[in-house]
């Protein structure tokens, strides 16, 4: 298919904009002179044989249907103002591509196996003004890679994400006997498309049906090939720079809010990856006994603790999960000292546990225990330590689990078969974060007075491997003397 001639709907104008219509003259005149651009030679990006390796896996695992996967659609905050867009990631994990509209259609064969397609939005048409007219056009948000550029730079077959409603119809009428799956809720206009043409999409059974996908792709997302491990490498290192930078401006932070330590890590997250892989968690002083304290719009004290939440995500989406409690004058009081050394030695437990070949929930019963230990030794449980263990008394100080799965998401594989995760045995290339931590809230009357309002987690990424665990976020200190001896080494 022509891009440059493919037919486009002539966008409208605003409502309230300043020219009320264009001329032919200027319509004419924005049509031509313009160079061609096209890039020729381009090669497969390094994630293109990882992804065909991976849709091949799925093909095996759904002979003779159809799987539909798409990317995503870009969502309006207000008027002409857009959120910011970013790509379904089983669909990146399938394509390696990032667009928006993007659909990885895999259309079963006759002997077996299937033909896979990315249907992509090309170029910006000159020839209808929807380059500079339409929003979404190149001259506003940029050069999008042609239909010929994104198939070499993929190793796949693109066709046009407009014709993709129409592709699907005439293979769904055509084929009648062959199911179709589709990954729900990325792509409404798809979900609502498949409603209409197949009528056993509708029901319990047919949304269990496509949940079987998803399910499956979350459970393939739990082991990482090389390739992915390298990207998580690469985010636990920028992650470790970010806290460098937050460390060396918390004279600023002091002197403003936790906005400026929520600032400092994004400008690092941007300029050494995509974006933060999640919403940073900067809570100063008492705010650390929120979980996931978001807001940022706290105080930073000299005396208190800060815990800083937050990971780097790459520019393939791979993010880091790494948390450390810091001093914000740079040494730790006898309390904070106390609770930090408790989650260390629990999060030094949990690591350990970290072995292919055992339980999942290994390390986070070795941390749990060691925690309950302390707060029976501490006074704030009646022991013995196992009971409280197995009661989850010491839950009410502890919160939640020790950690989870992680890769493109920052809980990563979320939707995978519980035998397949929690349940499962670890082998080597699973990644996961081990992250123990104490909450004593403000107002918790349990624990003595200079207990409350201090929260302390230690997290940190952790890759199996057959020799034991690798800890990949390792560049950042976690004892008590190598934090401080950090934070005033970075405070020169």
């Amino acid at each position: 298919m022509n891009e440059q001639s493919t037919a486009e709907q002539k966008p409208k104008g605003r409502k309230n904009g300043l020219y009320s219509g264009i001329s032919p003259e200027l319509e004419q005149n924005m049509r031509t002179g313009w160079a061609d651009t096209e890039r020729d030679g381009l090669e497969p990006g390094p994630q293109a044989p990882y992804a065909a390796k991976r849709r091949k896996t799925l093909s095996a695992a759904f002979p003779g249907e159809r799987l539909v996967i798409p990317s995503g659609k870009i969502k309006t905050r207000s008027n002409d103002t857009d959120y910011p867009f970013r790509a379904a990631c089983d669909y990146v994990y399938l394509t390696g591509d990032q667009s928006e509209n993007g659909v990885l259609v895999l259309e079963p064969k006759a002997d077996g196996g299937h033909d896979a397609a990315v249907y992509l939005l090309p170029r910006s048409s000159r020839e209808d003004g929807s380059f500079w007219l339409d929003y979404q056009g190149e001259l506003w948000v940029g050069r999008r890679n042609s239909l010929v550029e994104a198939a070499a730079l993929l190793g796949l077959e693109t066709r046009d994400s407009r014709t993709v409603t129409d592709a699907l119809s005439a293979a769904v009428v055509a084929t009648p006997g062959v199911t179709t799956r589709i990954l729900r809720g990325t792509d409404t206009e798809l979900d609502t498309l498949l409603a209409v043409l197949d009528t056993s999409w509708h029901g319990d059974h047919a949304a269990a049906r496509d949940a079987e996908l998803q399910v499956f792709l979350h459970g393939m997302r739990l082991v990482k090939d090389e390739w992915e491990i390298e990207q998580l490498r690469k985010a636990c290192n920028a992650t470790t720079t970010g806290f460098q930078d937050v460390v060396r401006e918390l004279a600023q932070a002091v002197a403003t809010s936790e906005r400026w330590i929520e600032g400092t890590f994004f400008r690092r997250a941007r300029v050494d990856g995509n974006d933060v892989g999640y919403g940073s968690i900067c809570a100063a002083g008492p705010h650390a006994t929120t979980m996931h304290w978001v807001r940022n719009d706290g105080a930073v004290r000299p005396g208190e603790l800060l815990l800083l939440d937050a990971g780097v995500e790459t520019d393939t989406l791979y993010t880091a999960d790494v948390t450390r409690t810091l001093p914000i004058n740079g040494r730790f009081d006898e309390v904070q000292r106390k609770i930090y050394q408790a989650v260390y030695d629990a999060q030094e437990a949990g690591i350990a546990a970290v072995q292919a070949g055992g339980r999942f929930r290994d390390f986070h019963e070795a941390a749990q225990r060691t925690l309950a230990e302390r707060l029976v030794e501490w006074g704030f449980l009646e022991g013995p330590a196992e009971r409280a263990f197995e009661l989850g008394l010491h839950r009410r100080y502890t919160l939640t689990g020790t950690g989870h799965m992680l890769g493109l998401d920052v809980h990563d594989c979320a939707s995978a078969r519980v035998e397949d995760y929690v349940d499962a045995t670890l082998v080597p290339g699973m990644v996961l974060t081990v992250e123990p931590g104490l909450y004593f809230q403000p107002d918790d009357l349990t624990v003595p007075e200079e207990f409350r309002g201090i929260g302390v987690r230690i997290e940190d990424d952790i890759l199996v491997t057959a020799d034991g665990p690798e800890n990949l976020s390792a560049g950042l200190p976690r004892s008590i003397a190598q934090i401080e001896a950090w934070m005033a080494e970075l405070a020169g």
